[in-house]
């Protein structure tokens, strides 16, 4: 049987173009709830987690198409470490959600929306990029902004800590808080490592 590379390429492509909408379409979501009112929020956490099962079937056919393929566009290893970093990024910012949703937290700390801005913006590039993932060459301003939003994420977490942890609030509170703005720091690691994953295919490519 004849498998052709271009036809093989095409279908993780537009695979990887999915989840990087999907990603999207989730942060637009996260930026709903952390605007919302609390009464709200539990209708938000079911879009967000019905995007999360999405993404996880996005993932799910990638591998499959992957074990099929007998020739594949970069290195196995790269592709599934590519979409396990996609998977990650929904993964985080649904705990994010369940968790203020599961914990009944009140108001969120403003450095909330900056740390949902940050990866706003981060989900644009991603979205931006996976439609180009057959050219990784080019995508060099993709994990070079990437990064330095991560960096600019990590600030904006640890102000946000330091505001936690300046005694104004019950403890219960602080670790109620402390969980949710960790799982959005944990989602911006992951756009990160979405980013280096791009950037080590683009090297062995180039």
């Amino acid at each position: 049987m004849r498998i052709s590379r271009k036809p093989t390429g095409e279908k993780f492509f537009e695979l990887f173009s999915a989840i990087g909408t999907n990603i999207a379409d989730s942060v637009g979501v996260l930026r709903e709830f952390v605007s919302a009112p609390v009464e709200q929020r539990a209708e938000l956490a079911a879009r967000m987690h019905a995007l999360e099962n999405a993404g996880d079937d996005a993932t799910h056919a990638i591998i499959e198409h992957l074990d099929r393929s007998f020739v594949t566009p970069f290195d196995r290893e790269d592709i599934y470490r590519l979409a396990s970093n996609l998977d990650d990024v929904v993964d985080h910012m649904d705990a994010a959600v369940d968790l203020a949703t599961l914990y009944r937290v009140g108001e969120l700390p403003d450095g909330v929306v900056g740390q949902v801005d940050l990866l706003g913006k981060a989900a644009r590039l991603t979205a931006e990029a996976m439609p180009r993932l057959s050219v990784p060459q080019e995508l060099t301003a993709f994990w070079v902004e990437v990064n330095a939003l991560e960096n600019e994420a990590d600030q904006v977490y640890r102000r946000l800590l330091s505001e936690l942890f300046n005694g104004q609030r019950d403890a219960l509170e602080v670790m109620k808080l402390k969980e949710v703005v960790d799982e959005l720091e944990a989602a911006a690691d992951a756009f990160e490592h979405v980013a280096n994953a791009v950037h080590s295919i683009a090297v062995k490519e180039s």
